[in-house]
This record gives structure tokens, sequence and C-alpha cells, in this order.
């Protein structure tokens, strides 16, 4: 059988909504995972994550992952979520970072004299940083 919510915490034909007390937050109960999200999503964006490669490539073509980028990076993540996209271009002036938006993970990324040659596949997005 399929509950029916009444407001928050509350469920009607649950036995605690029968006793009057809302449901419990026990560990997995969807309400509370759910209040949980909403809290932290007003808390300033998520990290990004780089993969090993990632960072081998970033490091290798000298491009320095200052506070400034970290954070104009999980920018651009945050707003290709919001439009839906799931692996997205993010560049500017010193590189392109090729992210995986559902992990939030940068999967690779290149000079920006590299990316003069460069066709990129696979993406479903670009944001200018």
């Amino acid at each position: 059988m399929i509950d029916k919510i009444q407001g928050p915490g509350q469920v009607q034909g649950s036995a605690s909504a029968a006793k009057g007390r809302p449901a419990s937050r026990e560990k997995g109960d969807f309400g509370a995972m759910l209040r949980d999200q909403l809290d932290t999503k007003g808390r300033g964006t998520q990290p990004v994550n780089f993969s090993k490669h990632a960072l081998a490539r970033a490091e290798e073509r000298g491009i320095e992952l200052t506070p400034t980028l970290m954070d104009r990076l999980a920018s651009s993540v945050e707003k290709a979520q919001e439009k839906g996209a799931t692996n997205i271009l993010a560049f500017d002036d010193s590189g392109a970072f090729i992210i995986n938006i559902p992990y939030g993970r940068v999967i690779t990324t290149m000079s920006q004299e590299e990316m003069k040659e460069n066709i990129f596949t696979n993406i479903d997005g670009a944001v200018l940083l």
C-alpha cells in the first residue's frame, strides 16, 4: 500500500501517523534525507573533485588550481546541474576542464594552447568561466 504524505514528517496510513506523532527519521527515511539535502543546498557550492588523470594533466600542463578557479568550477557545476547537463566543457584563459556533472568530477584538463587543435566530443554543455 502506498501511504499519503500529509505534511513534513507525517504519513497517512503509517503506524506513527495513526498514533498522532510524526514519522520517524530512521536511516533511509526519504523525508529526512530530502530535508538534509535541501538544508545543505543553501550552504554554498559543493567542491569539485579531480580524477587522478586530471590532476596529472593539470600539473604537467602548468595549470594552477587556485581557490578562485576551484570556486568558479564549482559554480559552473551547479549551473550545469540546474540545466540538466551531464558532461560539460568549462574554460577560461588558463585552460579547459571536462567535467562530469553527476559526480562533480573533472575528467581531464588542458592548456589554452592545446584547446586550439582539439575537438570536444561527448559534452552537452559549455561554460565560460
